[in-house]
Order: structure tokens, then sequence, then C-alpha cells
């Protein structure tokens, strides 16, 4: 028992030792200060302070009692580490500190020592205790299976308006995706985050997402969200096939919080070091710079090698991840949205849409569009001008087809009540009539010729008896 109390005792006197030379090297005491409270003499701190700056604190610390003596740091290094944390790396997190020093500065110690001298030191704080305790979830197997999708509003540039970093990052090895600043989230950048991570990877499973309004719909406050939603994003992504993921607190979104702390911690001290003042600038660092090094460090190794992504084909991707409302053209083939005027130019798909119903499409950049059955007729920009029209040439002349080009035969059927001059019931020469007539003759011989051109004029024109008697 007495062993236990004087081996307590010896290691508290310890770890006041070394908290009080540590406050020195930090230039926060002086030498004769330590000494008083140390309760040593001035002389014997001069001895001290020798074999400190000459072995390292660890010498006048450790009693190793036989067993060999741990390497040892110098009292510079100490003082290099304070002034590097203090002076110059001073918002850097104590992980992204000793990453730097380790690699510019080329000083070979441990993180856990680092972090812990740096405590000591008062340079930076202790942590706060965890949490209760919360079962981990398992990542998925494969990549492509589930993304997560958030965003973050962070003061990332000193001086400018806090604005929202929208990221994309795969369950599966914890790899950004995609990643860009928004003024503020909502419809058009989760749109564009779809769109980046769709053409460059393909379609993936599951996105994870929080209750945000764009994201789902909730009837009444401080319940779940509706079973059936029809917003704008999940539309989309019942077209897609892609499943939708509510989280139903932000711990259940623990992976991507976790990543957004530790973007928070690196990106704005980066963006300051590289004199990054605006967020155009930030974007393209962001994307060529950030987002490699952060996979390069942080991505881990799925459990299986395969990729869950699959490649879009025949898709229009930008109709599809658009915000979408239904409108009726006008008698003068004008559409009315949101107090402005969007003028339909000249199509070679059909003479006009007057009272057809199209659909008008906002893209993720701010343009509009009008679609008919799928088929983007014009482009407009955020004040409803039309963005490259066709000119009405272009459009006749391709609608009128060349006279040397033989017109397809249609099948013999009704018209069902349209034209029978337009351009997809053509009319058929009577000479061309004639000939098959004598064909279907020389197949059947009872049938006489009157009778199947009377067959043929009367199911391919609708024509009435009068005019069939002219026709023979």
């Amino acid at each position: 028992m007495e062993n236990i109390e004087r081996r307590v005792r010896r290691e508290a006197r310890a770890m006041t030792r070394r908290e009080v030379i540590t406050k020195v090297l930090a230039r926060q005491l002086t030498w004769l200060q330590a000494a008083q409270v140390l309760g040593i003499t001035p002389r014997h701190m001069r001895r001290v302070r020798r074999v400190i700056e000459r072995y390292g604190m660890e010498a006048v610390l450790a009693q190793p009692r036989g067993r060999t003596r741990r390497r040892r740091i110098r009292a510079g290094t100490i003082e290099l580490l304070i002034r590097l944390k203090r002076d110059v790396y001073a918002d850097f997190s104590v992980r992204h500190f000793y990453e730097q020093v380790t690699e510019k500065h080329q000083v070979k110690v441990s993180y856990n020592w680092l972090r812990l001298m740096l405590q000591e030191a008062g340079v930076v704080e202790k942590e706060p205790a965890r949490g209760k305790y919360r079962r981990r979830r398992e990542r998925r197997p494969m990549v492509g299976m589930l993304v997560h999708l958030d965003a973050s509003t962070h003061e990332w540039i000193v001086g400018l308006p806090r604005q929202d970093l929208v990221v994309a990052l795969d369950d599966a090895d914890g790899r950004i995706l995609y990643g860009r600043f928004f003024a503020q989230e909502g419809v058009a950048s989760t749109f564009a985050a779809l769109d980046g991570v769709l053409r460059r990877y393909g379609r993936f499973l599951e996105l994870y997402t929080d209750r945000g309004s764009h994201f789902c719909h909730t009837a009444q406050a401080g319940h779940g969200p509706a079973e059936e939603q029809n917003g704008q994003v999940a539309q989309a992504l019942r077209a897609l096939g892609i499943g939708q993921i509510l989280a139903r607190s932000p711990q259940a979104r623990g992976r991507s919080e976790r990543a957004f702390g530790t973007i928070q911690g690196r990106l704005p001290q980066e963006l300051r070091l590289n004199e990054i003042t605006d967020y155009p600038t930030a974007n393209r660092y962001l994307e060529q710079v950030f987002i490699p090094d952060f996979n390069r460090r942080f991505t881990v190794r799925p459990a299986h090698k395969e990729s869950a992504f699959v490649k879009l084909a025949g898709i229009e991707l930008e109709l599809v991840l658009s915000a979408r409302e239904e409108r009726v053209v006008r008698n003068d083939n004008t559409v009315g949205y949101h107090k402005l005027i969007l003028q339909l130019p000249p199509s070679r798909y059909r003479a006009h849409f007057v009272r057809c119903p199209v659909t008008v499409h906002q893209f993720s950049d701010g343009q509009l569009g009008v679609s008919y059955q799928g088929r983007l007729l014009a482009r407009y920009d955020c004040d409803g001008e039309l963005l490259h029209p066709a000119t009405p040439n272009t459009v006749r002349a391709a609608s009128v087809q060349p006279p040397s080009q033989p017109t397809p035969s249609p099948p013999l059927h009704r018209t069902g009540g349209r034209d029978p001059g337009s351009h997809i019931f053509p009319p058929a020469p009577r000479k061309r009539v004639r000939a098959r007539a004598e064909k279907c003759l020389s197949v059947r011989p009872p049938i006489p010729l009157p009778e199947v051109i009377h067959r043929v004029l009367l199911f391919r024109f609708d024509l009435p008896p009068a005019d069939i008697l002219k026709c023979l």
C-alpha cells in the first residue's frame, strides 16, 4: 500500500513539473517563477534548464529505473511548435497542424504527443467528452449504393457573406463526389449536385438527405413527413429510379456531419493561406485542390471493389433535373410564367402549339425552357428573352420535303379526324393507286378493278360516292 501511494505522489509531482515547464517553454512563466512554484532553488532550476535545453523535457521527468529511455524532444523543438501554432497556424485543428509541421517543417513527433503538449501549454483546449452510446451503422459494401447529400453554412471566406457548401459523399468509401458553394441551399443546388454526380459517375441506388422543405413535405409541424412526396426533388428521383432516405435526426447523418467538421477545420484556413477572397475562385480551388487531397487522405477501402454506379443513356437529364410547372399555350403561341411572357418560336414539328399542354422548366443555372411531350422547344434567360431562336427560313425548309425524295406510303387506315393533306398523311397520286390496284388484281383475280379502286379511295381518303365516281 505504501508503494502505491509513493508512486501516485511521484506521478503527481511529475505531472505538476511537466505543466510548469511547458508553461515556461510557452513563455507564460519565467524560470524563477517556475522555481518558486515547484519549490526548488534558482540554482537547481538552472541545472534543470541546462538539462532540458540539452536533452529535452523528458530527461528531467522520466524515471526509467533500469529501463531504456525514450527518445527525447529538445526544448527548441517544443518552442518552435508552440510558436507555429500560436502565430502561423492559430486557426488550424490539431490534426491539420500536425500534418503541416511534419510535411512542411520536417518536425518528427507523434500526433498524440503533440496534442498533449499543446493542451498542457494552454495553446489548444481539450475536446469535450462524447455523448451517450449510439450503435454504429455499417458502411454500404459497394460504392454507388448510398450517397449522402447535405450542406453546411459557414464563414468560409473572412469578410464575405456566409454561403452554403453543398457536398455529395459516398457512403461506402467516404469519397467526396461533388462539392460547390451556393448562396442558398435549395432545389437548384440539389439538382446541380445530382447532375454533377450522375454525369460523372452514373446512376446510384439511394440518396440520404435531411428533412429540409426542398427534400420532403411535412403536413404538420412536429410530425414526420408525408408518406407520398410530390415535390420537385422527389419527382426527379422517382423518374431516375433512385430511392430517397430521410434522416430522422442529426445523429443519423453522423457520417456527413463528421465530414463537414473536418472540412470546416481545413478549408477556410487553406483559403486564407492561399489568399482566396471570392467564391468563384474558391469553387475552382475546391474542385482542383481540396477535394482530391481530401479523398486521398480520408477515403477508406470499401468491402467490395465492384461499383453499383450505372451509366445513363437515352435520358434528357437536363429536363428531368429541373423545377417543372405545367402550362397551356395561348392563342398567340405564348406561355405565361411568373409574370413573364415566353414566346414560342416556329417549330418544324408543328404548325403551332395553341392550346397544347407544355411544361416550363427552371434549370439549375437560372435559365428557363419550354418542352412539349419530352422535347425542348425553346430556352430563355431569367428575364424571359429567347436564347438562340430558330430562323423562319430554316424551319420552313426543314418542314417541306424536297420533290426528289419519294413520299413513303402510309398504311391503309382512316385518318381519325386529322387533316389528310398534312405531312403525316400525304396524298398519294392516282397513278400509284391504280398501280396498287393492278397488283392486288394480279394477286386476287376474282376482285374486279373498279371495286378495288373503290375500296382504296373509300378507306384512304374518305371520299363521298360522287367523287369516287369521278375518279373512276
